[in-house]
C-alpha cells in the first residue's frame, strides 16, 4: 500500500470552518457496500436499532493554546518577547510537554507569563518540544488555563481564522468529562441532548470510554510505505463496566457502532485478543487495510483529511475502491469536511472487514 493510494482531490471550498447548527443538522452520508444514501442527523433514530450500542468519547478538551511573554533583563534594559505554546500532554511529574514558538528563544529555566494567574517554568527541552512546569495545579489550574487559553482548532481551520469563544462550545462534546485532549472526537460533535434523547427513547445504547486526542492526529504521514508509518500514542480507558455492557451487547446480537475513529481504535486497542477487555493505558494501534476487527460493527466519522491515517481506517472497514467512490460522492455532493463538517454512517459487510493486517 502506498501513501498516493489514499490522496483525492478536495475544493477548498468544502472545508468547514464552523459547525452546523444546531449540531444535529449536520448531513450525514450513509454508506453500505451498495449504496450511498444522503440525510441527516436526525436520521440515525430510524437507522440505528433497538439493541445497538453507540460507543462515545468522553474526553474533554483542554484550551491548550496560550499566548505568553518572557522577560528577561538585557543591555538595553528589561525586555518582554511573545511566546506562543500548544499544550499536548501531562507528565506524570505534573509538568506539561508543549510546543513553544520560538522554542530556541526561551532558555531553561526561564518563566513565561500568560495572565495574572497563571504562569509556567521552561524545566526541559527533548524532540523539538518544551516540558513546562506551571504554577498552578488541580481545579486551579484549570479555571486559569480555560481563561487564558484558546482552543486547539485543527490547522486547517486555524489557517482560515483564529479560535473564538464560540470554539470553547462548539469544539467540545456535549457529554465531554474527562480533561486531557488537545483535538476534539469531531463525530461526537454532531449530537445534541434532543438527538440523544430521540436514540434512547429508541431504545439504543450508549457506552462511554475515554481515549486522550493528541496533537500527533494532525501529524501527516510521511513514508510512501504506509505499513511502515509509526502512531503517536494517545492514553485511553475502557473501564470493566464499559467492557462487560459491549460484550453483553456483542452476545445479544446489537451492533457496536463508535462514534469517531478515536473510540474505534481505542476498543479494538482492547480486543486484540479477540473479545473485548477492561483497558487502560497507551495505544499506538494503527488500522489499515487488512486489520482484522473485533468489536467495531460500524462506525460514524466525519471525512477525513487526505493521505491520512483516518483514511486508511475507514479503508479498512469499507474497503480502498470504496471508500474512495464514498469520497467521490462527498465531494460531488458538497459535503463539508473535517472536525466542523458532515457526518458519515458507515456500514461493512462481514466480507469488507479484512483478514489479517494492521497493528
Amino acid at each position: 500500500m502506498k501513501l498516493s493510494d489514499f490522496d483525492f482531490d478536495l475544493p477548498d471550498d468544502l472545508i468547514a470552518t464552523r459547525p452546523a447548527s444546531p449540531r444535529s443538522a449536520a448531513r450525514l452520508l450513509v454508506a453500505t457496500p451498495d449504496s450511498l444514501t444522503d440525510g441527516h442527523m436526525g436520521d440515525l433514530v430510524d437507522l440505528l436499532q433497538p439493541g445497538d450500542r453507540l460507543v462515545l468519547n468522553d474526553t474533554k478538551v483542554i484550551p491548550a493554546r496560550l499566548s505568553g511573554l518572557r522577560h528577561r533583563d538585557t543591555a538595553q534594559g528589561k525586555m518582554a518577547a511573545k511566546i506562543e505554546v500548544t499544550l499536548l500532554e501531562p507528565k506524570a511529574d505534573g509538568s506539561w510537554s508543549a510546543l513553544l514558538k520560538p522554542l530556541k528563544k526561551v532558555k531553561l529555566g526561564e518563566v513565561v507569563v500568560f495572565s495574572e494567574a497563571l504562569s509556567a517554568e521552561l524545566v526541559g527541552v527533548a524532540d523539538g518540544q518544551g516540558q513546562l512546569r506551571f504554577n498552578l495545579a488541580g481545579d486551579d489550574f484549570d479555571a486559569a488555563l480555560n481563561a487564558a487559553g484558546a482552543m486547539p482548532l485543527p490547522p486547517y481551520i486555524a489557517a482560515k481564522r483564529a479560535a473564538d469563544d464560540q470554539d470553547k462550545e462548539d469544539y467540545q462534546t456535549v457529554w465531554a468529562r474527562h480533561s486531557g485532549a488537545v483535538a476534539a472526537p469531531t463525530a461526537s460533535l454532531h449530537f445534541d441532548p434532543p438527538l440523544l434523547a430521540a436514540l434512547k427513547a429508541r431504545g439504543v445504547e450508549f457506552t462511554y470510554v475515554t481515549l486522550h486526542v493528541g496533537a500527533g492526529t494532525f501529524l501527516p504521514v510521511k513514508v510512501e510505505d504506509v505499513t511502515s508509518h509509526k502512531m503517536h500514542a494517545e492514553w485511553g480507558r475502557v473501564s470493566p463496566q464499559a467492557a462487560a455492557d459491549i460484550a453483553a451487547t456483542k452476545a445479544a446480537g446489537g451492533r457496536i457502532i463508535p462514534v469517531g475513529t478515536t473510540a474505534l481504535r481505542l476498543i479494538e486497542s482492547a480486543a486484540r485478543s479477540g473479545t473485548v477487555q477492561p483497558w487502560e493505558g497507551e495505544t499506538d494501534i494503527f488500522i489499515y487495510p487488512g486489520f482484522t476487527f473485533h468489536v467495531a460493527d460500524a462506525l460514524m466519522t466525519n471525512f477525513h483529511l487526505p493521505k491520512s491515517t483516518l483514511l486508511m481506517l475507514i479503508s479498512a472497514l469499507m474497503g480502498q475502491q470504496r471508500v474512495r467512490e464514498i469520497y467521490d460522492h462527498a465531494v460531488q455532493s458538497g459535503y463539508r469536511f473535517f472536525s466542523y463538517g458532515d457526518g458519515s454512517l458507515l456500514l461493512p459487510q462481514e466480507t469488507n472487514r479484512g483478514q489479517k493486517g494492521g497493528k
